[in-house]
C-alpha cells in the first residue's frame, strides 16, 4: 500500500500506546510500518532533502500533534506514552482521528493558532480541515522544488535569449565554477578557440590538466538529434579524445541519448532543464533572496539530562 500520510497514522498510533507502557518512537515506527503492510522500499522512501525517511517523517509528525492536543507525553527523550485524555479517547472508540478530530482541545487549538500564524500552508493539498495531507517538512520543500522548477524555467527562456558568444561564456563560468577548466582565464582561452567540426571547445578536466574535455555547446530550440550527436562523437575520435560534453538548451532524442549510452567515448549530454539546475546549484546567473535554516534539537546538548 501506498505510505500513509500523518493524520492517517494518528488512531493506529494512540492504539499502540493504549496499552500503558511507555513506547521508543524507533520501535512504533517499525510495528506501525508492519500494521501499514509497507514494502522495504516504502519504508526507505526519503523525503524530498534526503535526510530522512517520508514514513518515519510522518509518525513523528502525528505523535507531535498528539502529544500538542494532550493524548500522548513524552516523559523522556524518545519516548512517549498515553496520557488520560488519551485513553477517554480511545474508550469512545473513534473510526479515525486527524486535526480536526484534535480541534476539541483547547490545548491543540492554541497550537494549531501558533502555526497558522508562523508556518502557513505552502501550496500544499489540504484535507478539508485547513491542515495539509503532508508533514511540515513536505510541504516546505514541495514549495521549494515549485519555486525552483518556476525559476529554472526563467533561466531557460532567458538564456535561449542571449547571443552566442554570451552563451558560450555562461558554458565556460558554469564549468569552472564546478571545477573545470583550470582558472577562468584559461578557460576562457580554450571555449570558442577550437576550429575542428563539431566541436566547440577544449577545457581541462582538472586543474592540473591531467586530461582534457572536448565540448560541444549548442543554443538551439529544436530537439537535438542522434545524427548531431554521432558527429560530435566523430569530431572526438578525430581527436583520439576520449570524453565530451554536449551542452544544448533544448532537449536529446531518445535515439540521441541511447547512441551516446552504446558508444566507448565517454559522451555527457546536459539538455537545458538539467543546464538550467545546474546553474542554480551552481550559482550561475541567480542570486540568493532568503536563505531559511531548518533546525532540529541536538541530542548530545542534552545527553547528561
Amino acid at each position: 500500500m501506498a505510505i500513509p500520510n500523518y493524520q492517517s497514522i494518528m488512531l493506529p498510533l494512540l492504539e499502540l500506546a493504549g496499552d500503558g507502557e511507555t513506547h521508543h518512537v524507533r520501535r512504533a515506527i517499525e510495528l506501525l510500518a508492519q500494521r501499514f503492510t509497507l514494502t522495504d522500499d516504502e519504508r526507505r522512501e526519503l523525503v524530498p532533502s534526503g535526510q530522512q525517511p517520508r514514513f518515519q517523517n510522518r509518525v513523528s509528525w502525528a505523535r507531535t500533534y498528539m502529544t500538542k492536543a494532550g493524548l500522548l507525553e513524552s516523559p523522556k527523550r524518545g519516548f512517549f506514552r498515553i496520557t488520560e485524555r488519551g485513553r477517554q479517547v480511545l474508550a469512545g472508540k473513534p473510526s479515525a482521528i486527524n486535526a480536526k478530530f484534535l480541534e476539541q482541545f483547547e490545548e491543540f487549538m492554541s497550537f494549531k493558532k501558533l502555526r497558522g500564524e508562523r508556518i502557513p500552508q505552502l501550496g500544499a493539498t489540504e484535507s478539508g480541515d485547513g491542515f495539509s495531507e503532508d508533514t511540515p517538512e513536505e510541504s516546505l520543500e514541495a514549495a521549494y522544488q515549485t519555486i525552483r522548477e518556476n525559476l529554472a524555467d526563467d533561466i531557460l527562456s532567458t538564456v535561449r535569449k542571449c547571443s552566442p558568444e554570451f552563451f558560450e561564456q555562461l558554458v565556460v563560468d558554469l564549468l569552472v565554477r564546478m571545477g573545470y577548466g583550470g582558472s577562468r582565464q584559461e578557460a576562457g582561452q580554450a571555449i570558442g578557440r577550437s576550429a575542428d567540426e563539431g566541436i566547440d571547445g577544449i577545457i581541462k578536466e582538472d586543474r592540473l590538466g591531467l586530461d582534457i574535455i572536448y565540448v560541444q555547446a549548442k543554443r538551439w530550440e529544436k530537439v537535438v538529434s542522434r545524427p548531431e550527436v554521432q558527429k560530435f562523437a566523430g569530431a572526438l575520435q578525430g581527436q583520439r579524445a576520449r570524453k565530451g560534453v554536449f551542452i544544448t538548451t533544448s532537449a536529446f532524442s531518445r535515439e540521441a541519448t541511447e547512441y551516446a549510452e552504446k558508444i566507448d567515448t565517454k559522451i555527457i549530454l546536459i539538455e537545458g532543464t538539467q543546464l538550467a539546475n545546474l546553474m542554480i546549484d551552481h550559482g550561475i546567473g541567480v542570486t540568493t533572496v532568503n536563505t531559511y535554516e531548518l533546525k532540529k534539537i541536538d541530542s548530545d546538548y542534552f545527553f547528561d539530562e
